[in-house]
Order: C-alpha cells, then structure tokens, then sequence
C-alpha cells in the first residue's frame, strides 16, 4: 500500500510540476515586455508588479511538488511546508469547485449575452484563459493529490485521531475567542457574496457592475460556501462536537476553507481592492468591497491562529506520552 502511494505521489508531483512550465513560460514572456496572447498592451504595463507576483507564487507551488517527493521534503520543518500549502488549496481548490459549476452553469443556462460594455476577455486571447485556468485545473488536482498522500505519511497520528481526542488546550478560553470573532466575520463576508452572487450591486465597482459575468457570481457564492463552511468546521473542532468521530473530515473542511477566504481574500486586496481612489472614477473600488476581503483575511488569520495552537498542544501532549513510555515500560 505505502508502495502504492509513493507511486501515485510521485506521479502527482511531477504532474503538478509539468502544470506550472506553461503558465511560468507565459509569465516568464510578459515580463521580459513580450506581448503573447496581449490584445491591449497598454493594460499589461499596468500588471508588471501583479504578473512577478504571480510568477512568485506559481514558483512556490513548483517546489512544493518537488517537496512531496524529495528526501529534504520530509526533513522540511512543517509550517514551512503547511503554510504555502494551505494558501495554495485555498487558491487551487477554489478554482476547482468554480470552475465546474460555472460550466455546469453555461451549459443549462446557454452563453451569456454581452453588452458592448461587456467585453468578452481583459485583453487577452482567448486562448490565454484556457492555457492558464487549464493549467490550474490540472495544477490543483495533482499537487493536492500528492499533498494529501504526504500528509497521509508525515502526518498519520492525526488524521487517525477522533475530535475527542484532542487533549484539554490551556489556551481554550482563546481559542474560543477567536474562534467567536472568526464565525461572525465569515458570516458577514457570506452575507455579502450571496447578495453579490445574487446580481446585487452594492458595494461593487462601476465597471465590475457593467462588466459582471457569471464566473464572477460563481465565484461569490463559492466563497459564501466557504465561509460558511470554515466557520462551522472550525467550531465543531473547538467545542469538541461528536468527539467520537474522525478528526480528518472537519479537519480537512477547515483547511481548505479557511485557505480559501485567506488566499482570494489577500489576493484581490493586492490585485484591485487597496484602494478606493483611482483617478479612473468607474474602476474606484468602494469601502464596502474593501471591508469583505480584509473580512476574508481576518477570518483565515484567526482560523490558522487557533489551528496552530490547536495542533501545536497536540504535538507537544504526542512528545510529552512519547518520552513517558519508556519510563513505564522499564518500571513494568
């Protein structure tokens, strides 16, 4: 079986690795001033910062493949790989929950009919969205893949545990709090995208209500399910609810939840929502928008606060048995 699974992670990895060189190449292009797959250059001299900051990010997603399967991957100290691997389920697993209810979407609902103040791409060919959503598709199956068959391996204890078996937390009381104030911004941040989801426009752009498409709202309600989701799971793992079941399901639910509200969360206030004065008064971004994704951000920080403490009091209680064994034993 452990066979099997190195097989399968290895093969995962190198998948996901093969992924990143499309989107890398093209990003590698645009920065370098190609205009490959650029309609409107104009509008990629403004995305200089953005397209190293996503060169960045693709990069890491490439070592952490090569993490998955390389010797120094399990000597690798595990916030160092847990954290960007978190930030990455919540980007990828995102995109692989939209994107299939939105084609699910277009096929019974017909194309979207287009104003001409809707154009159909951002200036790019169409043929860049497939390379590059394609990529990610693809991208987030196999790294994901093989990040839970390394889990499964560095990690077995605690996805074998129940939710009762986690030990009584000093920091109980804390986790609680936060755990409180993450569950009420969440439900704020699920309150709004089910609103936007919706077709409601307050709060929006001008040019974001001229120019909304159905992968936008798909988008908006995916991240309410998020939220939604990570509050919930979260409180099931803190107030000990059904402690006799696996600690693996909400365990996994919180994870990839809550990475979702702090990846797209931090992502979009970096790529358009830092600012609610531009000199383009269409493009301005409202406080409203502003405070949802800073809402997403807190809600993921406090989340990965309470799991780190949570998990933290986990190893150090597994260290403390660990070192008590030997002692019993030799008494016995």
């Amino acid at each position: 079986m452990r066979r099997k699974d190195d097989v399968v992670r290895g093969a995962a990895a190198g998948v996901a690795m093969a992924a990143t060189v499309p989107y890398l190449t093209l990003k590698v292009l645009w920065l370098a001033g190609c205009e490959v797959g650029v309609r409107d250059s104009g509008a990629m001299d403004k995305l200089w910062l953005l397209n190293l900051l996503t060169f960045g990010m693709d990069a890491i997603a490439l070592a952490l493949a090569l993490a998955f399967v390389r010797p120094w991957g399990w000597r690798a100290p595990a916030g160092l790989v847990a954290f960007p691997m978190w930030v990455a389920t919540g980007l990828l697993g995102t995109i692989l929950v939209a994107l299939p209810v939105s084609m699910v979407a277009g096929l019974v609902l017909g194309p979207e009919h287009r104003t001409p103040e809707q154009p159909a791409d951002e200036g790019l060919a169409g043929w860049v969205f497939t390379l590059v959503y394609g990529g990610f598709s693809v991208q987030g199956v196999a790294l994901i893949t093989a990040f839970v068959l390394y889990a499964r391996r560095r990690w077995a204890g605690l996805l074998r545990d129940r939710i009762g078996d986690l030990p009584d937390s000093p920091t109980r009381n804390v986790q609680r709090a936060f755990v409180g104030v993450a569950a009420l911004v969440a439900l704020g941040v699920a309150v709004a995208r089910v609103y936007w989801a919706a077709g409601g426009t307050t709060g929006l752009p001008l040019r974001w209500v001229e120019q909304r498409t159905r992968a936008v709202a798909t988008m908006d309600a995916v991240t309410a399910v998020m939220a939604v989701a990570a509050a919930g799971a979260l409180l099931v793992l803190v107030f000990r609810v059904g402690p006799g079941r696996r600690l693996r399901v909400p365990l996994v639910a919180a994870w990839t939840a809550a990475g979702s509200l702090f990846a797209w969360g931090a992502w979009q206030l970096v790529a358009f929502g830092s600012s609610t004065t531009v000199p383009d008064l269409p493009s301005a971004v409202p406080g409203l928008m502003v405070l949802v994704e800073a809402g997403q951000v807190v809600a993921g920080v406090l989340i990965l606060a309470v799991g780190a403490m949570a998990l933290t009091e986990r190893a150090a209680a597994a260290a403390a048995a660990a070192q008590a064994l030997p002692a019993v034993e030799s008494r016995g």
